[in-house]
């Protein structure tokens, strides 16, 4: 596992987590549509993507999905962390929003190796 990537896909992830959290604090019509979950679900995806496409081409599935998962995971708990501190979350939502971005950027990971050689 190429830790420096993984450090970039999850510092990335987390930015895009803590932005779209924030934007939803201060936009209430958004959080009232629904589309934390939705987002926060997107952004694991691309996390994952961003965490696979750092492992050496030739990676095996398993260690790319791990990869993918670990930081779609990470950076998706730490943005649910940011909207407990705000207030618009219960602190168990951070089971939630872990598990379902840990699943998705496992997903991202195995995209990212679509086209690749």
């Amino acid at each position: 596992m190429n830790t420096s990537a993984l450090g970039r896909a999850v510092g990335a992830g987390t930015v895009l987590q803590v932005a779209m959290v924030v934007l939803g604090h201060y936009v209430p019509s958004l959080q009232a549509a629904g589309l934390f979950p939705i987002g926060g679900t997107l952004i694991g995806l691309v996390t994952g993507v961003l965490a696979g496409r750092g492992t050496p081409v030739g990676t095996g599935a398993a260690v790319v999905a791990r990869t993918g998962g670990i930081a779609g995971g990470i950076a998706g708990a730490l943005g649910s962390l940011v909207s407990t501190y705000l207030g618009d979350v219960p602190l168990a939502n951070i089971t939630i929003a872990g598990g379902s971005t840990l699943v998705t950027g496992a997903l991202g990971g195995l995209l990212s190796r679509l086209g690749r050689k």
